[in-house]
C-alpha cells in the first residue's frame, strides 16, 4: 500500500511540474486531457490555460501540448488561436465546451448565441510535424426558422451542407449540397483568424464561414 502511495505520488508531483513549468504567468488552467496524438503509445498532456490577456471578446485562451522525451516534458506545440476568447459566446458567454481525444485525434468543441444558436467542432491530427485540422462540423440556426449543418472533411476536401426550412415563407426551401474544395490548410497555430475564411458553393450560392 505504501509502495502504490509512494508511486501514485511521484506521477502527481511530476504531472504538476509539467503543468506549472510552461504554464503562462497570471494564467489558471480550465482543462487536462491525457491521450496519444503522435501514435507512439505514450500520452501526450494536453492544457488549456485562462490568460490573463484580453482580448476584443475576453480572456485569450492558450491550448499546450506536452511530450515527455527521455523522461523530461517539452512542448509539442501550443497556440492561442484554437479556443475562442471567454465572452465569444455572445448572450451564452463563454464557448468553450471541451477538449477530447479519441483515436489519436485532437478534438476541440464550441457552442455560444442566443435565440439563434451555433456550435462547432474542430478535429486536428498531428501530421507533417504540426497538427492539422482534418475535420470541421457546425451546426446553426433557430428552431422554428432554419438549421444549418456543415461537415468539412479537410483530408479529402468533401463539404457536405444541408439547410433545413422550417419557416420557408420568410428563408425559403431547403438547401443541401456536396462540395469538393481541396487544399485547405488549417493548423492549430492559424486556427481562427481575424478575417474569418469562406467558401461560397456554387450551387445554392450559399457562404460557408469556418
Amino acid at each position: 500500500m505504501k509502495i502504490t502511495f509512494c508511486v501514485l505520488s511521484l506521477i502527481f508531483s511530476t504531472l504538476c511540474f509539467a503543468q506549472k513549468e510552461f504554464q503562462p504567468k497570471g494564467s489558471v488552467a480550465i482543462e487536462t486531457v491525457d491521450g496519444d496524438l503522435d501514435g507512439d503509445k505514450i500520452p501526450e498532456k494536453v492544457i488549456v490555460y485562462n490568460l490573463k490577456d484580453g482580448g476584443e471578446l475576453g480572456n485569450v485562451r492558450e491550448i499546450q501540448i506536452l511530450k515527455k522525451v527521455n523522461g523530461k516534458w517539452t512542448v509539442l506545440e501550443k497556440s492561442k488561436n484554437a479556443i475562442l476568447e471567454s465572452s465569444a459566446g455572445g448572450m451564452m458567454g463563454d464557448p468553450y465546451q471541451s477538449t477530447t481525444i479519441k483515436n489519436g485525434i485532437l478534438i476541440i468543441e464550441h457552442y455560444g448565441g442566443s435565440s439563434w444558436k451555433w456550435g462547432n467542432t474542430d478535429k486536428y491530427r498531428f501530421q507533417n510535424g504540426h497538427f492539422e485540422l482534418i475535420g470541421y462540423s457546425s451546426s446553426s440556426g433557430r428552431p422554428g426558422d432554419y438549421l444549418t449543418d456543415v461537415d468539412f472533411n479537410l483530408s479529402t476536401g468533401q463539404l457536405d451542407y444541408k439547410q433545413e426550412v422550417h419557416n420557408t415563407a420568410e428563408y425559403g426551401k431547403s438547401k443541401k449540397e456536396t462540395y469538393i474544395k481541396k487544399g485547405v490548410k488549417i493548423t492549430l497555430q492559424n486556427r481562427n483568424q481575424e478575417k474569418q475564411r469562406k467558401i461560397i458553393l456554387p450551387k445554392t450560392k450559399e457562404t460557408v464561414y469556418f
